[in-house]
């Protein structure tokens, strides 16, 4: 590996770096799109191997990335296309356990630094759950550095063997505010009546319909709320297996829900509701939470892995899997404007305390530089 550094200067070559996603969430992905803008203007020269609907959504060419297409699967071509692109890679950075181990498996006895951003953890149950922890013990050993987005992250891949694990600051962009004078029909009078908010408080979670995301809960939460007057509207915005279940729940139930798919307009929507609600099992740095306190939305989040860190006392927390306590944290605040408002300001203070997009840059070229400069000669 030749001698390189990151803003090719004294005439050595600019520093090669290839990210890896696994079609990833939507923190991973915005995180790498905000990366590998950051590093190309540092002149690094960053390629994303991501699947093609990343891409699509994310536009990692649109700041100064090459995109290659690399899906999802850790079957043998998938794993040879990585290979390929990061065989003259100064240093190899992935995100989420499955492209890591992607990475790992393409890398395979190649010297090549690999840096590792865990940013969430991997769910499973039974001998998947199993596997799991066995994928995630090779890619912390196969790390030079792993990051991890929260200090329980960070402990965990020490215990399984990381050589270095450090915590990782992760800022992401600021939310855009929602158009409202040049385009009326984006206003949240407009955005409230389509949903069926119109004259009655509109309640906003945001996330794939998977089990660990606990919309059962917010259903049970549902039912306790039915006898306000006005009755509340909760609207979950995301698609994934769940949603019959869900669906046949609401319907059953004749509960106040409704189950609207994946919107790209979650700005728009929070910049439209009362209150913003997070009911999962775990959850690093939520990008529904960030987004929540920057919009100034009140939000009702449950007490799990980094959300407590995250939004200090800017949010009512609640014990995962407690219906009523959810329910009970609702009701206290429609019922309480000035809390709101003290949420709000607290949530301004609690964001600008978060890294910026160039702190979390500078974080990890710092890394980069780390393990890409020469040693000293003796």
């Amino acid at each position: 590996m030749s001698p390189v550094s990151s803003n090719a200067s004294h005439g050595q070559s600019p520093l090669r770096t290839v990210q890896v996603l696994g079609g990833g969430n939507v923190g991973s992905c915005a995180h790498v799109r905000s990366l590998a803008a950051g590093l190309v203007a540092r002149g690094v020269r960053v390629t994303v191997c991501a699947p093609y609907e990343a891409d699509r959504a994310y536009d990692f060419s649109g700041v100064g990335a090459a995109h290659v297409h690399v899906p999802r699967s850790s079957d043998p071509a998938s794993v040879a296309v990585l290979r390929a692109v990061c065989a003259d890679a100064d240093l190899v950075h992935a995100h989420g356990l499955h492209a890591s181990f992607r990475a790992v498996l393409a890398l395979g006895g190649r010297r090549t630094p690999l840096v590792v951003t865990w940013h969430g953890r991997a769910r499973a149950e039974g001998a998947r759950a199993h596997l799991l922890r066995l994928l995630e013990r090779r890619v912390a050993k196969a790390a030079a550095v792993v990051l991890g987005t929260t200090s329980d992250l960070v402990d965990r891949a020490r215990r399984i063997g990381a050589r270095d694990a450090r915590l990782a600051g992760v800022g992401l962009p600021r939310p855009r505010p929602p158009v409202e004078s040049d385009d009326p029909d984006r206003l949240p009078p407009k955005l409230r009546a389509e949903l069926g908010a119109t004259g009655r408080p509109l309640l906003i979670a945001v996330g794939s319909l998977d089990r660990y995301r606990g919309y059962d809960v917010l259903l049970d939460a549902a039912r306790a709320w039915r006898d306000l007057v006005p009755l509340p509207l909760l609207v979950i915005a995301g698609e994934g297996p769940l949603r019959p279940e869900l669906q046949r729940r609401i319907e059953d139930e004749e509960l106040p829900v409704r189950l609207i798919g994946r919107r790209s307009d979650v700005g728009e929507l929070l910049a439209a509701a009362d209150l913003a609600l997070l009911s999962s099992s775990w959850e690093s740095r939520s990008v529904l939470a960030q987004e929540a306190l920057h919009a100034r939305v009140p939000l009702v989040a449950t007490a799990v892995g980094g959300i407590p860190d995250l939004v200090g006392d800017a949010a009512e927390l609640v014990p995962y899997g407690d219906p009523e306590a959810f329910a009970d944290a609702v009701v206290r605040l429609l019922a309480d404007p000035e809390r709101c408002e003290l949420l709000k300001d607290k949530g301004v203070r609690q964001a600008a305390g978060w890294p910026t997009e160039d702190e979390t840059v500078a974080q990890v070229l710092s890394v980069y530089d780390e393990l890409t400069q020469p040693l000293p000669l003796p």
